[in-house]
């Protein structure tokens, strides 16, 4: 898929209110998630490396305990197997790159 619209990527439910769309190549891997407010992705942790992007709305974003509310323009880089929650603050777009692609979001 050489050009994509994200609005014409395969869409998953990700979590209650949460929804993913995923592009990816051999070696790189971005996903789009879209949040109702107030959903919640619970903590977890993953072998991947994560850069998280807030686009539009915000997030209150937990990082190894660490807690933030990150806007639009604001990120977090996620090292691999550290634990991290977020909760949709109010509707939101967020885009997530990965290393190693996530063969589960294939």
């Amino acid at each position: 898929m050489p050009f994509f619209r994200t609005a014409e990527l395969q869409s998953v439910q990700a979590a209650p209110g949460v929804t993913r769309r995923a592009v990816w190549l051999d070696h790189v891997m971005l996903t789009f998630f879209e949040f109702e407010a107030g959903a919640v992705v619970p903590e977890h942790a993953h072998p991947h490396e994560q850069i998280t992007y807030v686009i539009q709305g915000s997030l209150e974003f937990t990082l190894d305990n660490e807690t933030r509310v990150l806007h639009a323009g604001d990120g977090a880089a996620i090292p691999s197997n550290v634990r991290h929650r977020a909760v949709a603050l109010e509707p939101s777009l967020v885009l997530d790159g990965w290393s190693p692609i996530r063969e589960d979001y294939r």
